[in-house]
Formats: structure tokens, C-alpha cells, sequence
């Protein structure tokens, strides 16, 4: 171990885990190869019945720690379990089906030599599993510094790609929201954003895996649900045209999905509930678009980060 890795900050991986053999090797992998070197990597079986917890013991590695739930519990719940059990200054997320470029975490943590930096985010690859199809996540110039107002026109952090100072996150009086099962990151990281300045890198860092089975893909409906859960409890804290954007996005959201699934009579009630705008003559072009069509063209459409 050498003197550099003395003087750098232990940034604390937590890896939730239920089930997730299938991609596991490859996201280890893609830590253990870190540029980086000063990390540990929490793995939170939360009671997994597949192999997950014999593939992670097979690595002999001291930076590694397995914790097996006492109980099966939701995902942001398991999230807030894994992270008391974390030492570092530093906090990340890797899921057991994504992996990190090699230099990620030696690239974000350059940020936090101003100590008014609480996050460091970057852009990332959505793959599609068993293709080379990729899709750059984000287009546009990623926001820094005082982004709370940017997050909610745009809404563009991807947990895999985020490092957090565990100091501002202690500070939020609620961690994760363990009521959500698919949004809680978007919660978090925006109560975050209030007290802290983000920074962010523009070059893809991390990989997101689209294989079908990706937990908002199992439950899109519900991950609408969320949304206006969220919008309802916290649109006072919010501008009108926030709000209306915010509703517009999550209304475009609820038609696709009724479309994808051939709920044809809720689409037309949404046509025809909905005020002349350009989202009702988008939509309309969705509602005649055939489903084989709209799948090829969105099949990246996947990720509660698709409200942007």
C-alpha cells in the first residue's frame, strides 16, 4: 500500500443485492479494477436464494464486506441498512447489474477538494443486454453547483453514477424514503441538492443494464404511482410552472405506458381530458404509432430518469 493510498478518502461502495447472479461477476469486476484505490464494498444480500452470496465470497479481497438482511425489505430500505454499515467519508452506489468505468471514482473524487461539494455525478451508457445497442443517457450539458430548480425542469443523476459526502447526507433528517420502491433516489438526491453544491462530469462513467427485468421495467405503473405521490406532497415547495411541467411529464409518462400495454381506452380518455397542447398532438402520434414500432424506438424507456 502505498503513500498516495494512505491520503486518499475511503469512498464506501454499497451494493444492494436480491437475486442478482446473473451480472454480478462483471459489476465486482468493474470495481476491482478501480483506478482508485481506497474504497470499501458493502454487499446487502437482502436474502438472496440464487448464488449471489457464494460468487461474492468467492473474491478474497479485505476491501470487501458481506451482510446478510435479517429480513427481506424494500429496496430503499435495504439501501439505508447497507450505508450504516458503511465507514467511509464518501458514499456510491453500484446495483449488481450495472457496472463503472475504470476511472470513475478516480475522476469524481477530484471534485471534492471544495468541502461545499456534497455530490459528483456523471453521464452513462444505457446498454441494452445482449446487443451492442448503447444510448448515451444525457445529451445535454449536465448541470453543477446549485442545481435543485435544473433537477426539476431536467432530472438527469443516475444513482450508479453518484458519489456522495456522507457528512450532508447525515445531515438530511429523512434518509432514503422507504415508502417508494422506485423513486427514492430522485427524493433523495433532490432534498440533497437544497444543501449542498453538485458537480458533475459529462463524460459517461458507468453502464446501465436494460435486460427487461430492471425493477421499474417490472413496475411502471406503480413508478407513475410514485411520481404523484411526490408531486402532491411536495408541489407547495414548488413554482406553478414546475408543477405543470412536472404533471406534463408524468401524464406523457402514463400515456406510453398505457399504450405499450394496449390500454387503448384510457389513452383516449387521456386525448380527450387533455387540454390542446403539444403533449396531447404528441400523444396523439403515439396512439397511432404501432406498439412493434414504439418498442424499438424506446427501448431505453425503462428508467424513472426517462421523466426528462
Amino acid at each position: 500500500m502505498n503513500e498516495q493510498f494512505n491520503k486518499e478518502p475511503l469512498v464506501s461502495i454499497i451494493m444492494n443485492c436480491f437475486n442478482g447472479e446473473a451480472y454480478l461477476n462483471e459489476s465486482i469486476k468493474s470495481v476491482l479494477t478501480q483506478t482508485y484505490e481506497n474504497w470499501e464494498l458493502i454487499f446487502w444480500d437482502n436474502q438472496s436464494i440464487d448464488s449471489s452470496a457464494k460468487i461474492f465470497k468467492s473474491y478474497k479481497d479485505k476491501r470487501f464486506g458481506y451482510f446478510y438482511a435479517n429480513e427481506h425489505s424494500t429496496l430503499y430500505k435495504a439501501r439505508n441498512l447497507a450505508i450504516e454499515k458503511s465507514k467511509g467519508d464518501f458514499i456510491a452506489f453500484l446495483d449488481t447489474d450495472d457496472l463503472w468505468d475504470q476511472n470513475k471514482l478516480k475522476l469524481q473524487m477530484q471534485y471534492f477538494s471544495n468541502p461545499e461539494v456534497g455530490a459528483v455525478f456523471s453521464n452513462l451508457w444505457m446498454l441494452k443486454q445482449d446487443t451492442e445497442k448503447k444510448k448515451l443517457y444525457s445529451n445535454k450539458k449536465l448541470p453543477s453547483g446549485k442545481i435543485y430548480d435544473k433537477m426539476i425542469d431536467d432530472y438527469n443523476v443516475g444513482i450508479l453514477t453518484i458519489i456522495i459526502r456522507k457528512k450532508f447526507y447525515l445531515k438530511l433528517n429523512k434518509k432514503f424514503d422507504e415508502r417508494f420502491s422506485i423513486i427514492g433516489d430522485f427524493d433523495l438526491f433532490l432534498r440533497l441538492a437544497k444543501i449542498c453544491l453538485f458537480e458533475s462530469i459529462q463524460e459517461p462513467l458507468a453502464f446501465y443494464r436494460l435486460h427487461g427485468k430492471n425493477l421499474s421495467t417490472l413496475n411502471k405503473e406503480k413508478e407513475v404511482k410514485e411520481f404523484e405521490v411526490w408531486l402532491k406532497e411536495n408541489k407547495f415547495n414548488l413554482s406553478k410552472l414546475q408543477v405543470k411541467k412536472l404533471q406534463k411529464k408524468i401524464n406523457y409518462r402514463k400515456f406510453v405506458i398505457y399504450k405499450i400495454d394496449g390500454k387503448y381506452g384510457k389513452c383516449i380518455n387521456m386525448l380527450l381530458n387533455l387540454k390542446k397542447s403539444l403533449l396531447n398532438i404528441k400523444n396523439l402520434v403515439l396512439f397511432f404509432t404501432p406498439v412493434i414500432l414504439l418498442k424499438k424506438l424506446l427501448w431505453y424507456h425503462q428508467d424513472y430518469n426517462d421523466y426528462k
